[in-house]
């Protein structure tokens, strides 16, 4: 059964990785056995986890890059692909979700900025790798989504429609680089990551889900690595909700 999770000889590219549930999939990953390039806007951070992982005994790079920017995206392709000569696994984690006064004050800035991390980012790493991965031995690419794709709400329109945008990406490129390639979708609930810092407390204890309460970071985990392993050989074009079954 471990060998079906094992990631022995694999390297995965996680977007969002020096915190939240990223830095969760990159620390599960290389206990797994990958080596890891770790991208967050925040090098530092990338650097610090990448010291975790390399006392674990796996490789890996850490790389500064702002995922809405389709020139440091190619960059940072090109720096992982130099290091370690393949990506096998692509985890699509980066996202953004600010709340707008409204919609019709939503700033043209704000909602290029929203789609770009949250949608324009993952498809041109998925085109681009997704491409590199059919030509060579096949590979696992997972888009992180959001419960705000299924049960959006006011003020948060760009984002809603980006994640929504994300799922579909994942149908596109499971047709367009299958059968070797499978592409699936992570859609996450509401976790306990940075960002719930700013809920309000009763937030943080509760939600309207079956389960009754937020997730915990690390239980992500199970789910990346079973779509990032042989252990998915045979799922792709699929979304998991990992929500606690919310509303």
């Amino acid at each position: 059964m471990n060998d079906l999770f094992s990631l022995e000889g694999k390297v995965a590219l996680v977007t969002g990785g020096s915190r939240g549930l990223g830095r969760e999939m990159v620390l599960a990953f290389a206990k797994a056995g990958a080596d890891v390039v770790i991208t967050s806007r925040k090098v530092e951070a990338c650097e610090e986890l990448a010291t975790e992982v390399r006392a674990m005994g796996r490789r890996a790079l850490p790389v500064g890059c702002h995922v809405g920017r389709w020139d440091e995206i190619d960059a940072l392709i090109e720096l992982a692909y130099a290091e370690f000569g393949k990506i096998d696994i692509l985890v699509n984690n980066a996202g953004m979700s600010p709340l707008a006064p409204s919609s019709e004050e939503t700033s043209e800035e704000l909602f290029d900025k929203v789609i770009g991390v949250n949608f324009k980012g993952p498809f041109r790493l998925g085109a681009v790798i997704g491409r590199r991965m059919a030509e060579g031995g096949g590979g696992s690419i997972i888009n992180v989504s959001s419960s705000g794709a299924f049960m959006p709400q006011p003020r948060f329109g760009p984002y809603s429609g980006a994640k929504a945008g994300l799922n579909a990406l994942t149908s596109v490129f499971a047709r367009e680089y299958g059968p070797t390639v499978r592409v699936n979708t992570i859609s996450a609930g509401p976790f306990l990551t940075d960002i719930s810092k700013a809920w309000t407390e009763e937030s943080r204890q509760a939600t309207r889900s079956a389960i009754g309460h937020p997730g915990r970071p690390e239980e992500i985990v199970t789910t990346a690595l079973y779509l990032a392993s042989d252990a998915s050989s045979y799922t792709t074009d699929s979304l998991i909700r990992v929500d606690g079954g919310l509303y």
